[in-house]
């Protein structure tokens, strides 16, 4: 009787493991078992010939091998200033955006993007060939925002923005670059917010094109909390080109900011403080967590932020900054972030940098 109590036990345990096993390769088509999803982010890419040719296709096919369930490109499709001599569209030519979307459409998975400052608002730079910076974002609008429908091999209907209505050369047009879309119980957005003082700033400032789009942004948050509170959903995350600057400690890399206030104290043009303060009005109402991912200041990072009016910080709130740029070192920063969702987790998101193995720059890949 002893021996067959230790061989029952031991089928037991063997029945249990593989059960365990067979659980597990059932989730997230055989990737990140404990979370139900997975999705990719990325941006600020590519800025050099390398990135172009490179960089960027060994990047897509690692998110390509990950099998997400979609992924988001945080805006900036090329450097600020075109690069002499260049071997791939660099300045805010046509072929630039052709190769923006051609990068877009080579992902298996239903691909997002949010137009970044690099992309229109600096298009007027003469480095960038003197654009007209609205003419290049009506382009943009024009090639990749003319249906509801994703980029990628397979595509997802989104929700689009109508009104209020943002700027271009004609005058008011519909804002049809903001995005929303849900999966599983949370509910993603973008909005297009720029870098560069939000198009106050820079070579051709534009304040008119400037409220009209800020105006929308906040409209376009507060209408997907609103859909989120009505589906009740379990998180949010928004995605932006901007960094914003939060707080007094960034001085390198974002605008600086007094927490509390939200009010730009380093004397140039605050293109962010009525969004930043309408977005903290939505977090703190909300409750549930909340996500804001960006590019353009070139740090890859995970942090809270965001405090409250009292200085208290906003524990539903976290930051994630993609990586990019770096294109004097080649490759060195052309990665991504997996962000895995669990809709009945505590936190919802969980985040992983992936480090593209064929883009090792300083370290090469063992």
């Amino acid at each position: 009787m002893i021996h067959k109590s230790k061989a029952l036990v031991a089928v037991i345990f063997g029945v249990l493991a593989l059960s365990a096993g067979l659980a597990a390769a059932g989730g997230d088509k055989g990737n990140d078992k404990t979370f139900e999803y997975s999705i990719g982010l990325w941006g600020d890419l590519p800025y050099s010939d390398v990135q172009a040719t490179t960089g960027v296709p060994n990047l897509i096919a690692d998110m390509n091998a990950s099998k997400l369930s979609f992924s988001v490109h945080d805006g900036d499709l090329k450097a600020g200033s075109g690069i002499a001599g260049s071997a791939t569209p660099t300045t805010c030519s046509d072929a630039l955006y052709q190769q923006g979307l051609g990068y877009l459409n080579a992902l298996d998975a239903p691909a997002m993007f949010t137009p970044g400052d690099n992309d229109w608002t600096d298009c007027d730079r003469p480095a960038n060939g003197g654009f007209n910076s609205l003419e290049r974002l009506d382009y943009e609008r024009k090639l990749y925002f003319s249906t509801p429908l994703s980029f990628g091999r397979h595509q997802l209907v989104q929700e689009v923005q109508r009104d209020p209505t943002c700027l271009g050369v004609g005058g008011p047009t519909a804002c049809v670059e903001n995005r929303r879309w849900t999966v599983k119980d949370v509910v993603y957005a973008t909005i297009n917010v720029q870098g560069s003082c939000n198009n106050l700033c820079d070579t051709a400032p534009n304040s008119t094109e400037y409220a009209a789009r800020n105006a929308a942004d906040i409209s376009w948050l507060q209408q997907t909390f609103a859909q989120a509170k009505a589906t009740d959903a379990v998180a949010v995350m928004v995605i932006g080109q901007a960094d914003p600057g939060f707080d007094l400690s960034d001085v390198t890399r974002a605008p600086l900011r007094n927490p509390r206030t939200l009010a730009e104290t380093d004397g140039q043009p605050d293109g962010f403080q009525s969004l930043l303060s309408a977005f903290r009005d939505q977090v703190i109402a909300f409750g549930k967590p909340v996500v804001y991912v960006h590019g353009d200041s070139h740090y890859f990072r995970i942090d809270k932020p965001f405090l409250d009016a009292q200085g208290r910080r906003l524990e539903n709130f976290t930051r994630v900054e993609t990586f990019g740029d770096n294109q004097a070192n080649g490759n060195n920063d052309v990665h991504w972030v997996k962000a895995l969702v669990d809709p009945k987790s505590r936190d919802v998101f969980a985040f992983q940098p992936q480090i593209v193995p064929a883009n090792r720059v300083a370290v090469p890949a063992p």
